[in-house]
């Protein structure tokens, strides 16, 4: 690996992982961690080029940052973890327990998507005409070069089968909001093609485990509790 992740910690038993979304870094999720805190020892990294980790010369995908979890993993002396991804961060969530399926004990996936055709085109055009325009003063600005990398994660990824998703193994939850920015459709497809997973709707919008983390928090501790 050719940086070192920069990330948050709290509490000190089973490890807990929190990936973050696109464009954010581990603060997203500090409802969780004090939450959890007391039951796990909550990790919550920045992604490679998010937050204070830095980008380093590695591609930017999302299947290079489920590389770079296990390799933050392997560092850590972690064997398996109870794994939560928002957005992006369930994508790399998918990828790396469909790639690495025994470093997961349990699977959280939030608002996750398995391409773009899972994203309402209300929200995909804007981030579509955005990557374009950044994709233009890419090569004149730094700012413009870095938000072209971002917005094409969105843009093209992440591009992950339905077959993928029989590989994942660990007992895991769909959580999604009922007004989310993935359409709901996809959201029940992906519960659907992950064996044994559970589906649950809340009411809210993407950003549930923030703006309704008493809820959310609350269907994720009833899904862990049956987690062996």
């Amino acid at each position: 690996m050719d940086i070192i992740l920069h990330y948050r910690e709290k509490g000190n038993k089973e490890p807990f992982i929190l990936l973050h979304g696109n464009g954010d870094n581990g603060s997203y999720f500090k409802n969780q961690i004090d939450y959890f805190s007391g039951r796990y020892r909550m990790i919550a990294p920045d992604t490679r080029g998010h937050g204070k980790s830095p980008r380093g010369t590695a591609p930017f995908t999302i299947e290079q940052f489920a590389d770079d979890l296990f390799d933050f993993t392997e560092g850590l002396e972690i064997p398996k973890a109870v794994i939560l991804g928002f957005s992006d961060g369930a994508n790399i969530a998918m990828k790396f327990a469909i790639k690495y399926p025994d470093k997961v004990k349990a699977l959280i996936l939030n608002g996750g998507n398995l391409n773009t055709k899972g994203v309402k085109r209300t929200v995909q055009i804007p981030i579509e005409i955005g990557y374009k325009t950044a994709r233009l003063f890419a090569s004149k600005s730094p700012d413009a070069k870095k938000n072209a990398e971002m917005l094409g994660l969105m843009v093209n990824e992440p591009n992950i089968s339905l077959h993928e998703l029989s590989k994942i193994t660990a007992p895991t939850l769909v959580i999604c909001g009922s007004n989310d920015m993935i359409k709901e459709s996809h959201t029940r497809k992906i519960a659907e093609n992950i064996p044994n997973a559970k589906l649950s709707v809340i009411e809210g919008n993407h950003f549930i485990a923030n703006k309704r983390y008493d809820v959310f928090n609350k269907e994720v501790d009833i899904f862990l509790q049956t987690v062996k």
